[in-house]
C-alpha cells in the first residue's frame, strides 16, 4: 500500500493488541478468583432444579467424520477453479486436499478452515453487499463479482469480517443445499468454542470480555463472541483496530475498484492472523499464571467460606439500599411492558424447532419399525441403528429443525435494548436442539441394546415401540426444562445490559465507598462491580420467572408447569450412561469381520478409509476425483454491467462444467464384479430436452437396464433409498427412460449380455422376498396406498 509499509501495520497491530490484552488480563485475573469462589461454593452447597431424564453421550463423534466429497474451489493465486476433495472431521474443521487419494494416504491437507465467525453465503449479491460495507467509498456494481466469476450458478462463499474469504461452487441446487447445511453446521459448532465443562476459566473469560466492552461503552449482545478464546480476543482487538486501519489504508489504496477491494481483504487477513497469534500467546500466559496461583486460593476459600459468604451478604444489602429504588423504577417504566412480547417472539420459533426435532426423531423410529417388519434380524437392526445413532449430527436431516428457529425476529426491539442481531439466540437454540436430539437417540440406543441382549430379536417391533414411548416421554420433559431455561437466559441477556447502561452513569460514583466494607483477605473473592450486577439481575429475575411460568400454562407451547416434576421410572437408567458407545455395525452387522492391519502406516490409511461418515456422500465411494482447472477471466476482462460477452476459454455450444461429484463415477458392481470389466458399453446418447435424465441424484449414472441394476446392486440401493426423489424413480422405470438409454444399433448386444449375467448371479429361492423388501424400502408410500399387499398388525401402523 502506497505510503504505508508492512512494518508500520505490524507495529501498530502489535501495539494495539498489547494494550487490549493487557487490560483484559487485569480483568481476567480479578474474575478468575471470583469464578473459583463460585465453583467451590457450588460444589459444597449443590444446585437445585429438575434432573434430566435422558442420558448424555460423553464422546458423541468418536471415530466419525461429518462429510466428505468434491467441490470446485477458486484459487486466488492463479485465478482458476480447481476440483478439491473436502473432508470434514469430527472437529468440524474444513480440510481440503488436491484429491481423495491424498487424504487416504494421510498427507497433510492443502489447507484448512476454522469456521468460527464465518457466514455461509449462497449468492454473489449477498457477498457483494457485505464486501461493499467493509470498505466505505469502494462500491462494486450490482450484478458483478469483485474479482472472480463464479463457474456455475450455485456458489458457496465463506465470508468473515476480518479473515480470508473462501469460494466454492457446485452445479446443481441439491448439491448446494447439502453443502450449505454442512458448512452451516461447521460454523455453528466452531462458534460454540468455549467449553462449558471448564467451570472456572470459561466464566472468568466471558465476564472479563463483557466488563472490558462495558468499560468502553459497548453493552448488549456481541455477534463476534464466537470461537476459541484467542479468536474472541482477536475479534475484540479488531473491533478497535479496524476503524483505525480503514482510515489509514483506505486513502492509500490505488488502482481499479476490484484491486482496491482485493488489497483491503489481503491487509485485513494479514493483520487478523498476526493479532490471533499474539492474542493466543498472551492469553495462554495469563491463564498459566492464574492456574499456578489456584491451589492456595482454593485452600483459602475452603477455610474461610462462611466468613466470605457473610461478608458478601452484608455488602450486598448495603448496595441494594442504593440500587433497588432506581432499578425498580426503570423496571416498571422500560422493562415490564416488553417482557411478554419479547418472550412470545422467542417462544414461537423455538418451540416449533424443538417440535420438529421430536417429529424427525419419531419418523426415524417409525422407519426402523417398518423396515424390520419382514426382516427382524440383528443385521437389519444394526444397519438401521448405525444411521440413527448419528442423527443429531446429520446436518441435512437436522436442517428442517434449524430452519424453524431461523424465523426468530426481534424487529422493533433490537435498537431499544441494544441487541445487535438475533443470531446469538438462534445459534444457541440450535445447539440446544442438537444436544436434545443426541440425548434422545443415545437413550434409545442404550434401552434398545439392553432389550436385544435380554430378549433377542423376538418381538422386535413391540420392543421398539415400548422403547420409543419411554424415550419420547423423557424427551418432552427435558425439552420443556431446556426451553424454559433458554427463555430465562435470553431475556436476561436482553434486559441486563440495557439496565446496566441506564443505571451505571448515576450509580458508579457511589460504588467505590462500599469497597471499604470488605476485609482485605476477602477482597479477591468479593468485587463491588459483580455485586452491583447481581443486585440488578435479581431485581428483574422475579418478573422474568413469572412471565415464563405463565407461558408454561398455555398448552400451545408444550411446556410442563414448574409444579410438575417427572419422577424417574427407570431408576437404573443412569447406569447405562456409563456403558461404552455401541458399535451397531460391528456388533450386529458385518463390521465385526474387519481386521486391523499390523502395519502402522497402512493401518492409519485403513482406518481413514473405514471411518464412519455421518452424512452420505453424493459421490460413490472409490470414485476418482477430477483434476480439473477452469480458467477464469482476470479482473480487467470482467465485463461491465449490462454488457454480455462470451466467457473466455468456454465453448458456447457446450453445457456448463460438470459437477465434481457427477463427472467421474465408479461403475456399478454386482456380486463384486464391475460391469465395465465384463463388457464395456459406449456412453449414452445426448439427452433430449423433453426426456427426464436417468442420472441418480447422488451423481452416479448406471450402465445397462436401470430397473435391473436398481434391484440387484446392494451398495447403490442404499444410496437410492436415501436420496432418490419420487419423480426421478418414476422416470427411471418409465418406458421412455428405458428406451432412452438404449442405442438399438450400437449398445443392444452389450446391454443384453450384461442383463443375462446379472439375472444368473441373483437367481435363488429367496429372490422374490428380497425384491419385495427392497421395493418396500424404496417406495414405502406404495404399501400405505395398497395395504392388502402386505399384512401388517394394526398396533404397528403409525400415523
Amino acid at each position: 500500500v502506497r505510503g504505508c509499509s508492512i512494518t508500520d501495520l505490524s507495529d501498530r497491530s502489535v501495539e494495539m493488541t498489547g494494550e487490549v490484552i493487557g487490560e483484559f488480563s487485569r480483568l481476567y485475573e480479578q474474575q478468575y478468583a471470583v469464578a473459583l469462589f463460585n465453583k467451590v461454593r457450588f460444589d459444597i452447597e449443590g444446585g437445585g432444579g429438575p434432573q434430566p431424564q435422558l442420558l448424555h453421550r460423553k464422546v458423541p463423534l468418536e471415530n466419525r467424520s461429518i462429510f466428505s466429497g468434491a467441490l470446485f474451489q477458486f484459487l486466488e493465486e492463479n485465478n482458476k477453479w480447481r476440483n478439491h476433495f473436502i473432508f470434514v472431521p469430527d472437529s468440524y474443521t474444513i480440510n481440503y486436499y488436491d484429491n481423495k487419494a491424498s487424504h487416504e494416504r494421510g498427507l497433510h491437507p492443502k489447507g484448512n478452515i476454522n469456521c468460527a465467525g464465518y457466514k455461509v453465503l449462497t449468492s454473489m449479491d449477498q457477498y457483494l453487499e457485505l464486501l461493499n460495507n467493509s470498505l466505505p467509498g469502494v462500491k462494486a456494481k450490482v450484478g458483478n463479482s469483485p474479482f472472480l466469476k463464479c463457474a456455475t450458478q450455485f456458489p458457496l462463499i465463506l465470508w468473515h469480517p476480518y479473515a480470508r474469504h473462501y469460494y466454492f461452487c457446485v452445479v446443481t441446487e441439491k448439491e448446494q443445499q447439502k453443502w450449505h447445511a454442512v458448512f452451516q453446521d461447521c460454523v455453528r459448532h466452531a462458534n460454540d468454542g468455549l467449553s462449558e465443562e471448564s467451570q472456572v476459566q470459561t466464566p472468568a473469560f466471558t465476564d472479563a470480555v463483557r466488563l472490558y466492552r462495558q468499560a468502553h461503552g459497548q453493552y448488549g449482545t456481541w455477534e463476534m463472541m464466537c470461537g476459541i478464546p484467542s479468536q474472541i480476543l482477536a475479534n475484540l482487538v479488531m473491533e478497535t483496530l479496524l476503524p483505525e486501519l480503514r482510515d489509514l489504508i483506505s486513502p492509500r489504496l490505488k488502482g481499479k475498484m476490484h484491486d482496491r477491494q482485493r488489497n483491503w481483504m489481503l491487509v485485513c487477513d494479514a493483520v487478523y492472523g498476526l493479532v490471533v497469534r499474539q492474542a493466543q500467546a498472551q492469553y495462554e500466559a495469563v491463564v498459566q499464571s492464574c492456574e499456578a496461583r489456584r491451589p492456595p486460593l482454593e485452600a483459602s476459600i475452603r477455610t474461610d467460606m462462611d466468613q466470605i459468604i457473610t461478608s458478601k451478604e452484608h455488602v450486598a444489602n448495603k448496595i441494594k439500599a442504593v440500587v433497588l429504588p432506581k432499578a425498580e423504577k426503570l423496571l416498571t417504566v422500560s422493562i415490564q411492558p416488553y417482557i411478554s412480547s419479547i418472550l412470545e417472539a422467542l417462544m414461537e420459533p423455538t418451540s416449533r424447532g424443538f417440535s420438529q426435532v421430536r417429529d424427525v426423531f419419531f419418523r426415524e423410529l417409525v422407519d426402523l419399525s417398518k423396515n424390520t417388519l419382514n426382516d427382524a434380524t440383528n443385521e437389519k437392526v444394526g444397519e438401521h441403528m448405525e444411521k440413527i445413532s448419528m442423527l443429531a449430527f446429520h446436518p441435512v436431516k437436522m436442517q428442517s429443525c434449524y430452519e424453524k428457529v431461523e424465523d426468530l425476529s426481534l424487529d422493533g426491539l433490537q435498537q431499544r435494548f441494544d441487541v445487535s442481531s438475533p443470531s446469538v439466540f438462534v445459534q444457541r437454540a440450535q445447539i440446544l436442539m442438537r444436544e436434545q436430539m443426541d440425548d434422545a437417540v443415545y437413550t434409545f440406543e442404550q434401552i434398545l441394546h439392553q432389550s436385544l441382549e435380554d430378549q433377542g430379536p423376538e418381538g422386535l417391533c413391540k420392543n421398539i415401540q415400548r422403547c420409543q414411548d419411554r424415550v419420547i416421554k423423557k424427551f418432552d420433559y427435558d425439552s420443556s426444562t431446556v426451553r424454559k431455561r433458554f427463555f430465562r437466559e435470553a431475556l436476561l441477556q436482553i434486559f441486563i445490559p440495557y439496565m446496566l447502561k441506564q443505571l451505571t452513569p448515576s450509580l458508579s460514583p457511589e460504588l467505590p465507598r462500599f469497597q471499604e466494607l470488605i476485609f482485605e483477605d476477602f477482597s479477591r473473592f468479593i468485587l463491588v462491580e459483580n455485586i452491583f450486577e447481581e443486585v440488578v439481575l435479581h431485581s428483574v429475575m422475579k418478573d422474568i420467572m413469572m412471565a415464563v411460568k405463565e407461558a408454561a400454562v398455555q398448552r400451545r407451547h408444550n411446556l410442563y408447569r414448574d409444579s410438575i416434576v417427572l419422577t424417574s421410572s427407570d431408576p437404573n437408567l443412569h447406569l447405562l450412561g456409563d456403558n461404552p458407545a455401541i458399535d451397531w455395525a460391528g456388533e450386529y452387522g458385518t463390521g465385526q469381520e474387519e481386521v486391523e492391519t499390523g502395519d502402522s502406516t497402512g493401518g492409519a490409511a485403513q482406518r481413514r478409509r473405514r471411518m464412519k461418515q455421518v452424512v452420505s456422500m453424493i459421490q460413490l465411494d472409490g470414485s476418482p476425483i477430477l483434476e480439473s482447472r477452469l480458467d477464469i477471466p482476470m479482473v480487467d476482462s470482467i465485463p461491465e454491467e449490462g454488457v454480455e460477452q462470451p466467457e473466455e476459454g468456454v465453448d458456447q455450444d457446450t453445457d456448463a462444467p460438470s459437477s465434481p461429484e457427477r463427472v467421474h463415477q465408479e461403475p456399478a458392481k454386482v456380486n463384486g464384479t464391475s460391469l465395465k470389466g465384463k463388457r464395456k458399453a459406449p456412453p449414452p446418447p445426448v439427452q433430449p430436452e423433453n426426456i427426464p435424465s436417468p442420472a441418480l441424484t447422488n451423481g452416479s449414472v448406471l450402465e445397462g437396464e436401470p430397473a435391473t441394476i436398481l434391484s440387484e446392486a446392494p451398495e447403490i440401493q442404499t444410496k437410492i433409498s436415501e436420496d432418490l426423489p419420487q419423480e426421478d424413480e418414476c422416470a427411471m422405470k418409465s418406458p421412455e427412460a428405458k428406451s432412452f438409454l438404449h442405442d438399438p444399433e450400437s449398445t443392444a448386444s452389450a446391454i443384453e449380455s450384461a442383463i443375462r449375467e446379472i439375472d444368473n448371479a441373483v437367481q435363488g429361492e429367496d429372490s422374490d422376498r428380497e425384491w419385495q423388501h427392497r421395493t418396500m424400502t424404496l417406495r414405502p408410500e406404495r404399501w400405505r396406498r395398497n395395504p392388502g399387499r402386505q399384512r401388517v398388525s394394526e398396533e404397528f401402523i403409525f400415523v
